[in-house]
């Protein structure tokens, strides 16, 4: 089967225990130390599979192969997409069950990952992610004052509009906001504002 790590953890000995998304599932397996082991982390893709332990819980991850992007070699695509990954680890641990929706977001991701911004496919990413679990704002309403916002907004934590007066943060045209959760695609949001927006992606999903 073929996942996404989003979680490493280190445990006795080098040993690691590995979070993995999968199609259907969240993975959380164990991995021995081993001079035959290849080098695992987190945002790879690999192919894995399963073993069941008498002595443990937590099932042994074996016979990994790490499945490469073409810009795994870009440091800074990978630093940026590791920190996207990392997110869903913290959003999803304590899922009992996921749908399949979230494997194909990430895959979706990482194939457009060296195709634009990789900041802007996150955000576009993200947009889907609110919508799909039903928490996409998109009625200009301020979250703090609930008064209506006209002219630009401020975000904050999941994307939540304010008015800028109330949050005194970089506000973000209003436009650029509709179109971006209409056709989400970030084409008519400008670099600082694009920068906004992972910062506060980066605050948890």
């Amino acid at each position: 089967m073929q996942g996404f790590i989003i979680n490493l953890n280190k445990v006795k000995d080098e040993d690691l225990i590995v979070t993995i998304i999968s199609k259907n599932s969240l993975d959380t397996l164990y991995r021995f130390y081993g001079a035959r082991h290849g080098v695992i982390n987190l945002g790879f893709k690999i192919d894995y599979e399963k073993e069941g332990s008498a002595k443990s819980s937590i099932e042994r991850l074996k016979d990994v192969i790490h499945i490469g992007f073409k810009w795994i070699n870009d440091y800074e695509k990978l630093r940026l997409w590791q920190n996207f990954l990392g997110l869903f680890y913290k959003h999803l641990k304590d899922a009992y069950e996921i749908d399949d929706f979230y494997f194909d977001l990430i895959e979706n991701a990482s194939k457009n990952w060296n195709k634009q911004n990789p900041k802007r496919v996150a955000i576009e990413s993200y947009v889907k992610l609110l919508e799909h679990e039903g928490r996409l704002h998109t009625e200009m309403e301020c979250f703090l004052c609930h008064e209506e916002i006209e002219g630009d907004i401020s975000l904050i934590r999941a994307f939540l509009p304010t008015h800028k007066d109330c949050t005194h943060t970089l506000p973000i045209s209003q436009d650029a906001l509709v179109e971006l959760y209409k056709s989400k695609s970030s084409l008519f949001l400008n670099d600082k504002e694009v920068d906004r927006m992972w910062y506060i992606l980066l605050e948890g999903l």
